[in-house]
């Protein structure tokens, strides 16, 4: 038996790779669906739906923008709470600098073969660092749990340049490793291909 139409008098759109069940009183059934529309006469078996009392209810296009917007917020916070670490750690500022990390956080230096385990042993090490430190960012680059920092940073006048990558849980730092490179001259004979950097 054939269904009746829907009547969608809603915006929507629904990617071309979506499934969805259907039920009805003709039963249940999987469908893929590619359909874009506003105020049209479709067949159910062409938009995913989900039941509600009175009827059906169209997989609205806000469904999926509500998570891109929640997801689009966590990133301007996170990004936020990134500038307030690097201005904290210049600032020789160590509580707000660490109030990003997770109580069991973890801080690699692959370089040294050195892993620190939980914020207060993080904050201990770099407290008791005893040159003095200058950070200038460079770049943050991320989205999501995944975001890397680029800078400077200056041990006594001597510049090292850095590389951050943490990896986010809910809003704190999970896990967060180091690289750290020396600056080098640059070499005479590529020099007609290459043009200076300010650093």
């Amino acid at each position: 038996m054939k269904s009746p139409a829907l009547k969608i008098d809603e915006p929507w759109r629904i990617e071309p790779q979506a499934m969805a069940v259907v039920e009805s009183e003709q039963g249940t059934l999987s469908i893929d669906a590619a359909v874009i529309g506003r105020g049209l006469n479709v067949e159910p078996s062409l938009v995913p739906v989900r039941m509600r009392e009175g009827g059906y209810r169209p997989l609205m296009a806000q469904e999926g923008g509500m998570k891109d917007q929640e997801s689009g917020m966590r990133d301007q916070e996170i990004r936020a709470a990134l500038d307030r670490h690097w201005a904290a750690s210049d600032a020789n500022d160590f509580e707000t600098e660490h109030s990003i990390y997770r109580e069991d956080a973890v801080l690699e230096y692959p370089q040294s073969g050195e892993r620190i385990r939980g914020r207060r042993n993080i904050q201990i090490t770099r407290t008791l660092q005893p040159s003095k430190k200058r950070f200038a960012v460079r770049r943050v680059s991320g989205s999501g749990d995944l975001w890397v920092t680029e800078y400077i940073l200056t041990y006594d006048g001597k510049p090292s340049y850095t590389v951050s990558i943490m990896e986010f849980s809910g809003d704190k730092v999970a896990r967060e490793t180091q690289y750290f490179a020396d600056p080098f001259e640059a070499s005479a004979w590529r020099a007609q291909w290459v043009e200076r950097m300010d650093t």
